[in-house]
Order: structure tokens, then C-alpha cells, then sequence
């Protein structure tokens, strides 16, 4: 496949990358760009552990064709902190112990960031119904719900 350059911001910085553009926008991510956090679950877009922020909407990289994001803004785990200090909804995950193995967490944040981009303070089925395609196989989803609502300021009923 033939390999061509392209401009896109990815964490906030333009980036000139090289890549195919039929390749996921997974692959560029960690190989081109080096960026490590965006995980590869299933390779269909149906675990959750890719997603990324694509113009703020919550995408699996995995089944996203490069040439997709080209001019885009592309916000990976990595871009997620606040100069270098976890995020009001990453400290939550981290508070409420919602990390076991963590090898979701970087998709669940993706989608849990653009939920409260959405909606500042969601119900528990908002968030429950934004997170529903996310699969935990450490069976944290609780834990993590409860960090999404702590984020947003709410409180889950325990």
C-alpha cells in the first residue's frame, strides 16, 4: 500500500506523519507517532479498548482508516492529563481504585471524556449507556462508574 504524508493534531500539536492511509488510525497512533496508551483489543471496534477523540467524539482507532482523520484533532490517553497531572476524571478512577488490570481504561477514558464533554453532570444510565460497548474483563464497571460520576461531581448510589 503506498505511503503517503499527511498533517493532523494529535494532543494538541500538529504532527507531519507518514503512514498509509488505509492503515488504522490505531497503527499510526502507535507507530508513527509513538504513543503507546491506545490500546489494541479486538480489531473490530467492538471492545472499546482503542477509542480515542476524534473532534471531541469518542472513535475505535482500531477500525478507523487513517486518511479519516486527516486535518483532525486526534486526543489519545496521553493527551488527556493536565500538564502532566491526571485529569479531574483520571484522579476519579484513580480514587475510587476502578484500574485493575487497566488495559480498558484508556478507551473508557476517551469515552467518559467526551460524555462529560457532552453532558457536565450525566445520570448513572448516562453514563452506564455511554460506557456499554467498553468491555472490563477485570468486572471493575461499577468502580468505574462511580469515578465517571465523581468527575462529573455526582455521587453513585452505592
Amino acid at each position: 500500500m503506498p505511503v503517503t504524508s499527511f498533517r493532523l493534531q494529535v494532543n494538541g500539536q500538529e504532527r507531519e506523519v507518514e503512514a498509509d492511509e488505509q492503515a488504522p488510525l490505531l497503527d499510526l497512533l502507535r507507530n508513527a507517532c509513538g504513543l503507546k496508551g491506545t490500546r489494541f483489543g479486538c480489531g473490530t471496534g467492538e471492545c472499546g479498548a482503542c477509542h480515542v477523540l476524534v473532534d471531541g467524539a469518542s472513535v475505535p482507532a482500531c477500525d478507523t482508516p487513517a486518511w479519516a482523520v486527516r486535518g483532525k484533532s486526534v486526543v489519545t490517553v496521553e493527551g488527556l492529563s493536565e500538564g502532566g497531572t491526571p485529569s479531574r476524571l483520571q484522579q476519579a478512577l484513580i480514587d475510587e481504585q476502578a484500574g485493575q488490570c487497566g488495559y480498558c481504561l484508556s478507551g473508557i477514558l476517551a469515552s467518559a471524556t467526551a460524555l462529560l464533554a457532552r453532558i457536565a453532570q450525566p445520570s448513572e444510565m448516562q453514563v452506564r449507556e455511554a460506557l456499554d460497548r467498553h468491555l472490563c474483563r477485570c468486572g471493575a464497571h461499577n468502580r468505574i462508574v462511580r469515578a465517571v460520576l465523581r468527575a462529573s461531581g455526582k455521587e453513585a448510589v452505592r
